[in-house]
């Protein structure tokens, strides 16, 4: 069984900053699992993808948060990573981690960020 847990939510000013973290059950950087993402979910909207990693580091950004987040990832920990900046009220929402592992997608129970004004 595939656990995900994700920390390091809370509430923070606009503009500022917060690092997440999403801690696996598994090696995150073998060939058995491919991919991983960060994702989040306003109130009301439908879950966003945000940002992704392959196994060989290779990362991509959707258009709504390149240059303000950053994904990396510490294999030794077997944790990625979310750096987020400038961070806006829009940005309010549940964010979700996600690692297809064995071809099957597990999803962490998310963690809350509050951007306030």
């Amino acid at each position: 069984q595939v656990q995900l847990v994700e920390s390091g939510g809370g509430t923070v000013q606009a503009g500022g900053s917060l690092r997440l973290s999403c801690t696996a059950s598994i090696p995150i950087n073998d060939f058995n699992t491919n991919f991983m993402a960060w994702y989040r979910q306003a109130p009301g909207k439908q879950r966003e993808l945000l940002a992704t990693m392959t196994n060989g580091g290779h990362t991509t950004y959707t258009d709504v948060v390149k240059g303000r987040f950053t994904i990396s990832r510490d294999d030794s920990k077997n944790t990625l990573y979310l750096d987020m900046k400038a961070l806006r009220p829009e940005a309010t929402a549940v964010y979700y981690c996600s690692a297809r592992h064995w071809g099957k997608e597990y999803w962490g129970q998310g963690t809350q960020v509050t951007v306030s004004l």
